[in-house]
C-alpha cells in the first residue's frame, strides 16, 4: 500500500526587507532596508523602528558615526534617491576601522537601493560614485625587507 502525502502550500509571506553587501578595505556592512510607507514601524533586533530611522549595530547611526562630515556621508544615497524618510534602514558591520565601516555601509546602502529600483536608482547612484567598490586595501608586508611593504633596509657605504 502506497502512503501518498498531502502537500499543502503555505501562503508566502512579503518581502519586509532588502538586503546588500557594502564592503571597503577589512570592513564589511550587512544592510538592511525597510520600507515602511504603509507600516508606522516594525520591530528589529529587540527595538521598534520607524521610517527614517538608522541603527548600526543596534545603536544610534548618530552615536556610531558622529559628526556633520559623517552624517552627510551615510545619507548620501537616500539623498540621492530622495528617499531620506522612506526606509528604515539597520545595518550590521564588522572588521576595519571607522572610516572603512562607514564607507562599506554606504556601498551597502547603495547596492540595496540599486535591488529596490534598479531602472530609476542606478543612474543616479553610479554618477554619483556610491555603486563603486574602491579596491584599495593595505600592501602586504613583504619578507626580507625592513618592516614595511616598500620600505628598504640601509646598506653600510663602506
Amino acid at each position: 500500500m502506497v502512503q501518498t502525502s498531502k502537500v499543502t502550500s503555505k501562503p508566502t509571506a512579503q518581502k519586509t526587507y532588502y538586503q546588500a553587501v557594502g564592503r571597503r578595505r577589512e570592513a564589511s556592512a550587512q544592510v538592511r532596508l525597510y520600507p515602511l510607507s504603509d507600516k508606522k514601524s516594525v520591530v528589529v533586533h529587540g527595538q521598534n523602528i520607524k521610517a527614517g530611522d538608522f541603527l548600526v549595530n543596534k545603536k544610534d547611526v548618530a552615536d556610531y558615526f558622529p559628526g556633520e562630515v559623517n552624517k552627510v556621508a551615510y545619507r548620501g544615497p537616500l539623498r540621492v534617491t530622495k528617499t531620506l524618510n522612506d526606509y528604515a534602514v539597520t545595518v550590521l558591520v564588522y572588521g576595519g576601522g571607522k572610516n572603512g565601516q562607514l564607507d562599506a555601509v554606504v556601498h551597502g546602502m547603495a547596492r540595496a537601493l540599486d535591488t529596490i529600483n534598479h531602472d530609476e536608482y542606478r543612474p543616479l547612484l553610479k554618477k554619483s560614485g556610491f555603486l563603486t567598490r574602491d579596491p584599495r586595501v593595505k600592501e602586504r608586508r613583504k619578507a626580507g625587507l625592513a618592516g614595511k611593504a616598500r620600505k628598504k633596509k640601509s646598506s653600510p657605504k663602506r
